[in-house]
């Protein structure tokens, strides 16, 4: 079970793709007192994993603070960044702090394509820093890759650059076009290339040594178990079964691609918006509508869940990506 805080709305850059759309902090997010609160009650509803998030988190003064309580209640904390703020002091106080890894991202090996999705000229050459940052200080990290029309070709060789930089893992993000997303829906794989790439990712998984998941496209899962590709994972969407997303306000939505608040921390205590929460429960029924009722790879991949409510305006209606397996 895990949790995706996005600790904050603050951030440095204005990425084209930004769910959250952030850029300026929310003057309403929790303090850090509201915060420790909240990890102890995450830590009492049997959560093993946080991911600290945002905007940027690393402007979170008291994100050190955060990531030590959480390690100290035996959750695994670990942090997704831009990379631009992650030098080598950081990344050894991270790690003081108890972080288990970071996530950093790079969407190109290109530093211009990269720059131009991240809305800021050397945004590559800082995360490229931060990979060897956190190699020197002994700290795990992952490369994170939001995948689009324009670059979802080059996701195989941003593997073996990661994997040459000592990365753990590669997440490949399928772009949903959700927050500033929106405005560049235009650049959403289309059916045949969605396939193609999940393709792709796992007869890459045969010849590197590194995790490659993809995020966003569940149909990842039953296709790996038809090529006998064994996986870690046991479930493609996890949204509000094993997982949800805490905004910067305290409100709780299912994934942070699907804008649909089931709550608010500081309404209702987390764990009964967790344990008693209507769409939760009706989440977690399965009894999902179209193809991805009809499927019988339901329960392992569950279909996108915030693509479904996009394109078909209900969160039990079917993903319309997961017509490749029908």
């Amino acid at each position: 079970m895990l949790i995706s805080w996005n600790v904050t709305k603050a951030c440095n850059l204005k990425c084209l793709h930004c769910y959250r759309d952030a850029g300026i902090i929310d003057k309403n997010e929790l303090d850090t007192s509201e915060s420790i609160e909240l990890i102890k009650e995450i830590s009492s509803s049997g959560f093993k994993i946080i991911i600290f998030s945002g905007g940027e988190p690393l402007l979170r003064k008291d994100i050190y603070h955060l990531i030590s309580t959480s390690s100290e209640l035996g959750i695994r904390a670990v942090l997704g960044t831009n990379g631009t703020l992650l030098d080598e002091t950081t990344a050894y106080r991270l790690k003081k702090s108890g972080l288990s890894r970071v996530g950093i991202s790079i969407d190109s090996i290109f530093p211009s394509i990269h720059d131009d999705f991240r809305q800021e000229k050397g945004a590559w050459k800082l995360s490229v820093n931060a990979m060897k940052a956190c190699k020197e200080a002994g700290l795990e990290f992952q490369v994170h890759t939001t995948v689009t029309n324009f670059n979802y070709k080059d996701v195989e060789k941003i593997t073996d650059f990661a994997s040459e930089h000592g990365a753990k893992a590669h997440h490949i993000f399928f772009l949903v076009p959700t927050g500033r997303g929106k405005e560049i829906e235009s650049s959403v794989l289309k059916q045949d290339d969605y396939n193609f790439l999940i393709i792709k990712i796992l007869e890459k998984q045969k010849s590197t040594n590194i995790e490659l998941k993809p995020v966003c496209a569940p149909q990842f899962l039953p296709l790996a178990l038809e090529k006998e590709i064994k996986y870690r994972f046991t479930r493609g969407c996890l949204a509000g079964i094993s997982y949800c997303c805490i905004l910067p306000n305290g409100d709780i939505h299912p994934c942070p691609y699907m804008p649909v608040k089931i709550g608010n921390v500081r309404e209702n205590s987390f764990k009964k918006i967790w344990n008693e929460s209507y769409l939760f429960q009706e989440l977690r029924s399965l009894k999902y509508n179209g193809i991805c009722g009809r499927c019988q790879y339901n329960k392992l991949c569950g279909g996108c869940r915030a693509r479904a409510l996009i394109f078909s305006g209900n969160i039990m209606g079917e993903d319309p990506y997961c017509k490749i397996l029908d």
